[in-house]
């Protein structure tokens, strides 16, 4: 017989594990504002177009995050960054 607290747990690594690589884009995103001194229209093209690729890809992890949020009955207060 399946245990359920292993799946939640399951889903808690795994919710973890989105939230670690969010924030590392998150601040991969962060250092390549600062360089330009915060405007994107002095970004060379290829830190633009990396500027992109990052913000995607984080926009698609805080996809994830939100399902398993949703998953793992996380909301309002209960959901990082709630504060």
């Amino acid at each position: 017989m399946p245990n359920p607290e292993n799946g939640q747990l399951a889903l808690v690594q795994r919710y973890k594990e989105l939230v670690e690589a969010y924030e590392a884009l998150d601040s991969q995103i962060d250092e390549l504002v600062s360089a330009s001194r915060g405007r994107a229209d002095q970004m060379s093209a290829a830190d633009l177009r990396t500027y992109r690729q990052l913000a995607r890809k984080r926009s698609e992890l805080l996809n994830d995050m939100r399902l398993l949020e949703q998953q793992l009955n996380l909301t309002g207060d209960d959901a990082p960054g709630a504060n």
